[in-house]
C-alpha cells in the first residue's frame, strides 16, 4: 500500500515542474486527494455499499472539484493536474500513467444502465484541458487528446486527436505521450505543434509553392541562355521573374514550425 502511495506522489513530481517537495504534493494537490478518496469509494461500490461509495465520492467532489464516480476504474500513477471540473463517468476506465487536465469529461452517450457507456483510456494517455471523450470506446496506449477536443470515436495507440469533432492524427515513429519509457518525452497538455493538422497542411502548401517558384525560375534562366545563344530577342524573358521572391521561411514561421 505504501509503495502505491509513494508511486502516486512520485508521478506528480516527475510530471509537474511546479511540484517542489513531497510535502507540498501531499498537502496541496487536489488531484492526489481525489485519487486517494476514490479508492475507498470504489471499494465500497464493489462490495455493494453503493450509497456509501457515492457519499465518499460526493465529499471528494466537494473538497477537490473533481467528480469521479465510485464505479470508475483508475490505474496506478494517474495524475489529475489542476483538474478542477473533471468528470469521470461510472463505466470509465483510466489506465496506468495517464494524465488528465482540468475541465475534462469522460462521459457517455447512452442512457442504458448496465452497459459500457464511458471511454476506456489505455496506458500513458494525455487528455488535455477541456477535452470531452464521449462514448464506450477505447483510447489506445500513448494517445494524446488535444485541448477542447470532442472525441466520439476510438483513438489508435500513439495517435493524437484534435478538433471538434476530433480528427485523428496518426502516430509518428519515436513519439508518444508515454512518460514511463526512458526515452519518452512527456507532452504537457497533450498537443505539440507537429500535431496541428491545419498547420501541417499550410506548411505543405507553402513548401509546394516555393518549389514551383524555384522550378519556374530555373526554366526562365534556361530560356534566357538559349535566347542569348541564338540571339533571338523574341525569347528574352523581359519582366519574367528570374529571382525567387516567395518568402517561404517567413510564412512557415507564421503558421508555426
Amino acid at each position: 500500500m505504501f509503495a502505491r502511495l509513494r508511486s502516486d506522489i512520485q508521478c506528480i513530481l516527475d510530471r509537474d515542474p511546479a511540484a517542489r517537495s513531497t510535502w507540498e504534493v501531499i498537502t496541496c494537490y487536489p488531484g492526489l486527494h481525489a485519487i486517494w478518496l476514490h479508492r475507498p469509494a470504489h471499494w465500497c461500490w464493489k462490495q455493494g455499499l453503493k450509497w456509501l461509495g457515492r457519499f465518499i465520492s460526493h465529499i471528494a467532489r466537494w473538497f477537490t472539484g473533481i467528480e469521479i464516480h465510485p464505479g470508475a476504474k483508475i490505474g496506478d500513477r494517474v495524475f489529475f493536474d489542476h483538474a478542477m471540473g473533471v468528470v469521470v463517468g461510472e463505466t470509465a476506465e483510466i489506465g496506468d500513467g495517464c494524465t488528465i487536465y482540468q475541465g475534462v469529461t469522460l462521459g457517455g452517450t447512452s442512457l442504458y444502465k448496465g452497459t459500457k457507456r464511458h471511454p476506456t483510456l489505455g496506458k500513458n494517455v494525455v487528455v488535455s484541458a477541456g477535452a470531452k471523450v464521449l462514448g464506450g470506446f477505447f483510447v489506445g496506449d500513448g494517445a494524446k487528446i488535444g485541448s477542447n477536443a470532442v472525441v466520439i470515436k476510438p483513438v489508435p495507440a500513439g495517435a493524437t486527436a484534435v478538433g471538434i469533432p476530433a480528427r485523428i492524427i496518426p502516430s509518428k515513429a519515436g513519439t508518444s505521450a508515454d512518460v514511463t519509457a526512458p526515452e519518452g518525452k512527456f507532452a504537457a497538455y497533450g498537443v505539440t505543434l507537429e500535431d496541428d493538422p491545419v498547420s501541417q497542411a499550410m506548411k505543405g502548401l507553402i513548401e509546394n509553392a516555393s518549389s514551383q517558384e524555384h522550378q519556374i525560375a530555373l526554366l526562365w534562366h534556361a530560356i534566357e541562355k538559349l535566347s542569348t545563344a541564338r540571339k533571338d530577342t523574341d525569347c528574352v524573358p523581359g519582366d519574367a521573374a528570374l529571382k525567387e521572391s516567395f518568402e517561404a521561411d517567413k510564412l512557415t514561421q507564421l503558421v508555426g514550425k
